[in-house]
């Protein structure tokens, strides 16, 4: 009668680990072919890390991996799902049970975060096929992983006994990468590329202003005025950008309202377009950092449009709800003030909007952080009253007044990059200063703690877009210190003390601070 022992380690390793990867190519096909993505294992248990995530530590993310921090995540969670496979099999070496608990227990968290992501029961077939095949990969596997001590098999594991766990590893290997490539394909049947382009050109009824020459001052070392689009920053909970097609698209506005509307991406299309001028900002951009860019936003103004369903009495807020489940908060009060500037957006550049930035549509509230203005892949328009708990207020984000601030004046030097060199002689200090709804009357340079001087400042465009100065002055060699600071349209001066983006408390507004940088005169 044939005995049986332990895998080798390595066979173990293997066998949890194929497990593992097995479980996610399945849920990846599955929510292809239910054109579910959200309902990816994956990607699920990626969001719902995403939400518990505490906000000091995506700040911590934001600012050391910048744009790329999804990816970082995804690397990570990689990473750790190897490990956690190798531990599996190591685990049941002695015993298949604890391998297949451990493996079933994977599946079940799968099961609840896909169940988090509002993909419906229909979207719970992903994880529950995920679990389903990884316990029966690691079942099979485990069992061909065993040397016997029978005629046929080697005790060391040699002869048929490894062919047998290599065929069958590979094949499993090899089913998963099948399955994981044949979900991505799958998902690509939503042709979120040819949608956009069956939009066209956008074309404005009431176009923006043209965009002055001295608007900008590149060739001293400032962005262009309008950020091309792809380099507009982009700053979203999601591991994967939804995909929704503008054919397929509804607005629905709701709650609070004297008649609910419902709206294709048609009928809005066809309304008279404008075209807005905007500098948005993220209330995550540090002192000096990135995350501000500006563009001509097209679509319809927002206030408008919630009145053709008419605003009812108790309405406190606006709730944007996306086509993820994700949800934006923005005060009515708030919004009334931005009056015919707050859009909701169908376009960038007077094409339809890239889908990382929200297409088919989504919301621009200028003058407020996105965190209570920007709704991307925008699906419902709820008025309501504050005790509808948006995303972030969730999770302890403070969202009404007076908790909720404008973005606040800031100003950051573009060129000379910190530590450059520069060339002698005459050296132009370069930048750019923004305060949404108050525009900026006046940016100062120090340089070496001198005294503060007047920059010269590009032409304004609008109170809601950004700013830009220069100052040119001769400098001699060696290494230099300089700051600026700006001063909005009412006359308030930045503020010089530097906070956290996040201050004590559940109120997110923004860091403060003088930017200043070192360079070198050669």
């Amino acid at each position: 009668m044939p005995t049986t022992a332990r895998p080798t380690f390595t066979r173990a390793a293997l066998t949890g680990l194929i497990a593992v990867v097995v479980a996610l190519g399945v849920g990846h096909l599955v929510s292809g072919l239910l054109l579910l993505p959200s309902s990816s294992p994956f990607l699920a248990v990626g969001n719902a890390f995403i939400d518990r995530t505490p906000a000091p530590v995506k700040d911590f993310a934001i600012r050391t991996f910048g744009t790329n921090d999804k990816l970082a995540l995804l690397v990570g969670m990689t990473v750790a799902l190897i490990l956690i496979g190798v531990v599996i099999g190591l685990l049941a070496r002695r015993s298949v049970i604890p391998g297949l608990i451990a493996v079933a227990a994977l599946g079940i968290v799968g099961i609840l975060a896909v169940r988090e992501q509002s993909s419906g029961a229909l979207g719970l077939l992903s994880p529950v096929a995920a679990l389903v095949a990884g316990v029966g990969v690691f079942w099979v596997l485990h069992r061909l992983a065993r040397p016997r001590s029978d005629a046929g098999d080697d005790v060391d594991g040699g002869g048929v006994g490894r062919r047998g766990f290599v065929v069958g590893a590979l094949a499993a290997s090899v089913g998963a990468a099948a399955a994981g490539a044949g979900g991505l394909v799958l998902t690509r049947r939503i042709d979120v590329t040819a949608s956009r382009r069956a939009v066209g050109e956008l074309v404005p009824e009431t176009p923006a202003p043209p965009i002055p020459a001295g608007a900008a001052f590149p060739e001293s070392g400032t962005p262009p005025f309008l950020t091309p689009i792809a380099d507009f920053y982009r700053i979203d909970v999601n591991l994967a950008v939804p995909q929704l097609r503008a054919e397929d698209a509804t607005l629905r506005i709701t709650g609070l309202v004297n008649e609910p509307l419902e709206l294709t991406f048609d009928d809005i299309r066809s309304m008279p377009l404008v075209e807005k001028t905007i500098t948005m900002t993220c209330v995550s951009n540090e002192v000096g950092g990135p995350y501000v860019s500006t563009t001509n936003f097209i679509g319809v103004p927002l206030l408008a449009l919630l009145e053709r369903a008419g605003i009812a009495d108790g309405a406190q807020q606006l709730v944007g709800h996306s086509v993820d489940g994700f949800t934006i908060g923005t005060p009515l009060d708030m919004l009334r003030a931005a009056g015919d500037e707050a859009m909701l957006a169908i376009g960038m550049d007077r094409r339809a909007l890239p889908p990382e930035h929200g297409f088919p549509m989504r919301t621009v509230v200028p003058g407020l952080y996105g965190y209570v203005s920007a709704t991307k892949w925008l699906t419902e328009l709820e008025l309501a009253t504050y005790d509808v708990i948006p995303y972030w207020v969730e999770r302890g984000w403070d969202g009404q007044p007076p908790g909720v601030v404008p973005i606040k004046i800031s100003s950051r030097i573009d060129a000379p990059k910190s530590f450059q060199q520069v060339p002698g002689g005459d050296v132009t200090i370069a930048g750019t200063a923004w305060a949404q709804g108050r525009g900026i009357s006046r940016v100062e340079v120090r340089i070496d703690k001198g005294d503060w001087q007047p920059a010269e400042l590009a032409t304004e465009v609008n109170p809601f877009t950004w700013r830009m100065f220069r100052l040119t002055t001769s400098l001699p060699s060696g290494q230099h210190t300089v700051a600026c600071r700006a001063v909005d349209g009412s006359g308030v001066m930045q503020v010089e003390e530097r906070l956290r983006l996040i201050n004590p408390g559940p109120v997110p507004d923004g860091s403060t601070g003088w930017h200043s940088i070192v360079f070198t005169v050669e």
